[in-house]
């Protein structure tokens, strides 16, 4: 089965910045590129951050407020951000939390989960950037059409990697939703035929209907 990438779903040009690139000029690439934050690079095009609204809001809230409220508490490392904007070294969430082109839609999202971030920097072997991939970007992948779910799986799973008869089982997906009918060599399987259904990129849950054909060796069967 082949399994969409973060190289297949990022976006490939970027919007970046230097460390001395200005508060105003990055608000300004935000609004012409209809970004919500840009990587921060070095001179060798290695990303060493990111800044995003949120970064520049913060300049925003700490200048004084003409209604008289009193200025915010200190971020975590004691200080508060410049209120003239100051430049994005100042600004940044540092390091960059970045991902490789190789790597799938789980590896990502699990340390964008991690690390609660929305978007990472996808960098090559020698660290030097070459995408971004947001939220958006790997939930792409379920919205693929039902039917080319269900090919997928007719296919890929039943057909080329368990060798089982075309008619053995019957596949129906429904958004995204997987439901299998049918039998199969024995109950051991049965987990296995769902974990790879799983497996295929668009698919939300597995149901399963499965049972073993008579005469087949007993264990335990698992249903989704």
């Amino acid at each position: 089965m082949k399994h969409r990438t973060v190289g297949e779903l990022m976006t490939h040009r970027v919007v970046r910045v230097r460390r001395e690139t200005p508060f105003k000029e990055v608000v300004g690439l935000l609004a012409d590129h209809d970004v919500t934050a840009v990587p921060v690079v070095d001179e060798l095009d290695h990303p060493v951050g990111m800044v995003s609204e949120a970064d520049l809001l913060r300049v925003v809230a700490a200048r004084p407020d003409p209604g008289g409220l009193p200025l915010p508490p200190p971020r975590a490392n004691g200080s508060l951000p410049a209120a003239d904007g100051g430049t994005v070294d100042e600004l940044m969430t540092a390091p960059a939390v970045c991902a490789r082109p190789e790597w799938t839609v789980v590896e990502a999202a699990r340390l964008m989960d991690t690390e609660g971030v929305k978007r990472l920097p996808v960098v090559d072997e020698a660290g030097t950037l070459v995408g971004i991939v947001s939220r958006g970007d790997l939930l792409r992948v379920f919205l693929r059409k039902d039917e080319a779910v269900r090919d997928e799986i007719v296919r890929d799973v039943l057909a080329d990697t368990l060798a089982l008869a075309p008619g053995d089982v019957a596949v129906d997906v429904r958004e995204g939703r997987v439901t299998l009918r049918g039998q199969v060599e024995s109950e051991q399987l049965v987990p296995v035929v769902e974990r790879l259904c799983r497996g295929v990129d668009g698919v939300v849950s597995v149901d399963t209907d499965l049972t073993p054909r008579p005469g087949a060796a007993p264990g335990t069967a698992a249903t989704g």
